[in-house]
């Protein structure tokens, strides 16, 4: 009993301190800003298109195993 108890303490301090060592890469992503009548809302300053931009992580691409051909 003291044994399982022992292990579980482990894991529990274990898997958080795992995870925690793992960030996510992100990328920037800029998209330009529309207005109500869906047009792009133009900065006055600079005459070009107003951007809202924000960080966004980047997911794995995980490898597809191939579907066998039925014959």
């Amino acid at each position: 009993m003291k044994n399982l108890l022992a292990l579980l303490l482990v894991a529990a301090f274990a898997v958080p301190a795992f995870a925690a060592d793992e960030k996510a890469e992100t990328k920037k992503v800029c998209v330009d800003a529309q207005g109500k009548d869906g047009k792009p809302v133009i900065d006055p300053k600079t005459k070009k298109p107003k951007q809202e931009c924000r960080e966004v992580k980047k997911h794995k691409k995980h490898d597809a195993t191939e579907v066998p051909v039925k014959k």
